[in-house]
């Protein structure tokens, strides 16, 4: 499915969870210390994925940015690094503004981290739509390093994969496996269908269990 503006500004995140709980899916929505930068930004793309290990050191010759540049470097229109390491963590950094920069001009919509971040100032000019798993000053430098890319990976205690659909608004960041993406969409639109004609209704006056006898959404 393309990945309209259209879908990012009628779907939301709970929506779209309900619709994979309906589906058999339960454990889809990112855990709730993952939050955005600017609570007024939507996310929603493909994911890209890189995975973190803490280290302790790093060699005077050494680049310890090696695999992350190449993911960010690779960086499709679209597309969304996710990045796990293993948070709530006080120790990994790996997201900042010169990331974020270089994500911008490859036409990549957004990161999510259960990682911390740093340069949150600068984040929220560029208007990327950042989710973190804690704000600090730190350098990954020495604490933290990308050890994989483009495998699945967890990320806040949801299983990733490259190409799955990521959404994240103020609720939360849901991820839609690329296999069921088609129904999960389909469904969710007319879940959004369904509960605006309730919140019609509701503020007509009806009363809130003849309006779930009638739409089935709550």
């Amino acid at each position: 499915m393309i990945l309209s503006a259209e879908l990012k500004t009628i779907l939301y995140a709970a929506v779209l969870s309900d619709v994979l709980d309906g589906l058999g899916y339960m454990n889809q929505a990112m855990r709730p210390f993952v939050r955005p930068l600017d609570e007024t930004l939507v996310l929603m793309g493909r994911a890209r994925t890189g995975s973190y290990a803490q280290t302790y050191s790093v060699e005077a010759d050494e680049n310890p940015y090696e695999l992350e540049m190449r993911l960010l470097d690779d960086l499709k229109p679209g597309e969304i690094p996710v990045l796990g390491c293993g948070g709530p963590t006080e120790r990994i950094a790996p997201w900042g503004e010169l990331l974020t920069t270089a994500t911008i001009a490859r036409g990549g919509v957004g990161c999510v981290t259960d990682g911390l971040v740093r340069d949150v100032r600068m984040i929220r000019e560029l208007q990327l739509p950042v989710f973190h798993g804690g704000i600090g000053p730190l350098d990954s430098r020495g604490r933290g390093r990308m050890v994989e890319m483009d495998r699945p990976v967890e990320c806040a205690g949801v299983t990733v994969r490259g190409g799955d659909v990521i959404f994240g608004d103020v609720d939360g960041v849901v991820v839609i496996p690329r296999e069921i993406e088609d129904k999960v969409f389909a469904e969710a639109l007319e879940k959004v269908k369904a509960e605006n004609h309730t919140r019609d209704e509701l503020r007509a006056g009806g009363y809130l269990a003849d309006v779930y006898a009638k739409y089935g959404v709550l």
